[in-house]
């Protein structure tokens, strides 16, 4: 390994370990036990339960740990990092990374907890889940690009939940999304939540991107 590569190795794990002691564990935590309680919901029900139950069940875990990720950038130091030549994608990247494999564990064991009588397809119902995940990261980027504050993640997670909970109600049926696995729209309805998906990530990229006046000032007064 060259000095650069030494070097650069070097700068990211000293930047980890901070970076993990200021996520929001607590917030996460709480959303993906709410989470699981939902999923469980089904199991708990026993017999009575059925396909539809389980799939709402789902849509409504996945929810929750979305709500959960749309506090990942709440950071009180934000307006102190900014300052740092560690670009804001990084950043954003290093925040990202340490929730990526717990998210992954939750919703796997969402899935277990759901009877696999009932249980719907699994590709399916996890695309709708990571699309929420993305939609909550994405809006958390959006709301750091176009303000100042330090803590986004409630007004975030507010609009994302007064936004989905209508949105599964009163969706125009042309372009449905929330539709059963014995509906002949299933598959075109997952290609739309792909769709929905590959926006929320780009939105989350171009966020990430420094903002101009900070690229020409060098990061002094701008936004973080």
């Amino acid at each position: 390994m060259s000095g650069d590569e030494s070097r650069a190795v070097g700068a990211w794990r000293a930047l980890v370990r901070p970076v993990v002691r200021t996520l929001p564990w607590r917030a996460i935590g709480v959303a993906g036990g709410l989470g699981l309680l939902f999923a469980a919901a089904p199991r708990l029900l026993g017999e009575d339960a059925t396909g539809r139950l389980a799939l709402n069940a789902l849509r409504m875990s996945a929810l929750a740990f979305a709500l959960g990720a749309a506090f990942l950038l709440d950071d009180p130091a934000r307006h102190t990092t900014a300052a740092v030549p560690t670009r804001r994608v990084v950043r954003h990247t290093l925040r990202l990374a340490p929730v990526v494999p717990v998210a992954a564990l939750g919703w796997t064991v969402a899935l277990l907890l759901v009877p696999a009588g009932v249980r719907p397809p699994v590709g399916g119902v996890t695309l709708e889940a990571a699309a929420a995940l993305a939609l909550a990261l994405a809006g958390a980027a959006f709301a750091v690009r176009r303000s100042d504050s330090t803590r986004p993640g409630q007004a975030v997670a507010g609009a994302l939940f007064t936004t989905a909970v209508p949105a599964s109600l009163l969706w125009p049926e042309r372009w449905a999304l929330f539709v059963a696995p014995d509906d002949e729209r299933w598959a075109a309805a997952h290609d739309r939540w792909t769709v929905l998906l590959c926006a929320a990530l780009a939105v989350w990229a171009v966020c990430g991107a420094e903002p101009v006046r900070r690229r020409i000032g060098g990061g002094l007064g701008s936004r973080s």
